[in-house]
């Protein structure tokens, strides 16, 4: 039986059934009796290829995957209140505030936070983020009319919002724009392939799958030669400066999830492993000194082998095997 943490996070993936033609349900408990989540149908295909401005509403739970006007009208009290952006690894989002009518004096309030937040767990996590969580959060009852763009620093973003007056709201439109390295990514899609490039840079950058799955790293550039090492207590590449680790969890944050391998050396061929845990993340540690590229699959799991894996109480923490 899905987890929580997957029943909360699982909705990121409703566009890839929208636009691929798969098919998934998708159990949202917050959003309430309506289904969430618009499936973007072949007529709605046509129109935004023709260049017209896709406009909705907004729901209470909310996400969007696509550039669009939306609009949120309260009808009553809405006390807890948050929309979830998501873009392609390549994407930065930007959010404009076209009208905002709130009372900031009553209690309102409209924050955007550049990334995601669950349960109080972060993605990117404070460690791979170039900003302080302080300054992540952008009030617009704090700064008003002085700051009505906001642009994310990954394919992610969200807003949270409280609205007390029936009948008050406000109007954001969505774009997108190219990011030419992607850092911080969370995946659309329980399967895919993707390269990261750290070119030069002394950061940290994680690319997160909210599934189960097979991982294989076919290609690894670092700017020095070690090993690869299972994670242990007295094992792994931290000394070394550059390298790639790949972490399993049951939450949002990388910084809180539970190391299983390092990869510390650069090769041409291939390293996979098995991951079970609800969320896989390939974090790659760049010192800056070097050009660091690596290049990975990703599969989902099959559900059976999953689930085999549970009852029989083998954890291996998300049984990891190489």
């Amino acid at each position: 039986m899905p987890s929580a943490f997957q029943f909360q996070c699982h909705f990121v993936l409703i566009f890839l059934a929208a636009s691929k033609g798969e098919t998934r349900y998708l159990e949202v408990r917050e959003a309430g009796e309506d289904e969430p989540f618009l499936l973007l149908s072949e007529d709605l295909k046509r129109e935004l290829s023709a260049g017209q401005i896709y406009r909705r509403s907004l729901r209470c739970i909310d996400m969007l995957s696509i550039e669009g006007q939306f609009t949120f009208t309260a009808n009553q009290p809405q006390l807890h209140c948050a929309t979830f952006f998501i873009g392609e690894p390549e994407e930065l989002i930007t959010i404009d505030y076209d009208f905002v009518n709130i009372d900031c004096q009553g209690g309102d309030f409209l924050k955007v936070f550049d990334g995601w937040i669950l349960k109080g767990e972060k993605f990117p996590s404070s460690l791979d983020h170039p900003l302080p969580t302080s300054q992540r959060y952008i009030d617009f009852c704090e700064s008003g009319n002085i700051q009505r763009s906001i642009s994310s620093s990954q394919n992610v973003a969200m807003i949270f919002f409280r609205i007390h007056q029936p009948g008050n709201g406000f109007t954001i439109t969505i774009k997108k724009n190219t990011n030419l390295f992607p850092c911080n990514v969370i995946s659309q899609t329980p399967s895919g392939r993707f390269t990261m490039v750290i070119p030069h840079q002394h950061r940290n950058c994680s690319f997160s799958i909210i599934y189960p799955v097979v991982i294989k790293i076919s290609d690894l550039i670092l700017g020095h030669l070690n090993g690869l090492f299972l994670k242990k207590p007295t094992t792994g590449c931290a000394g070394v400066g550059d390298f790639v680790e790949l972490l399993g969890g049951t939450g949002l944050d990388p910084s809180k999830m539970f190391p299983l391998a390092d990869l510390c050396h650069s090769f041409h061929g291939s390293a996979q492993m098995k991951i079970g845990c609800d969320n896989t993340v390939l974090r790659m540690v760049s010192s800056g000194k070097h050009i660091n590229r690596v290049t990975f699959e990703y599969q989902q799991l099959d559900t059976q082998e999953t689930e085999n894996r549970k009852e029989n109480s083998i954890e291996e923490f998300c049984f990891p095997s190489i």
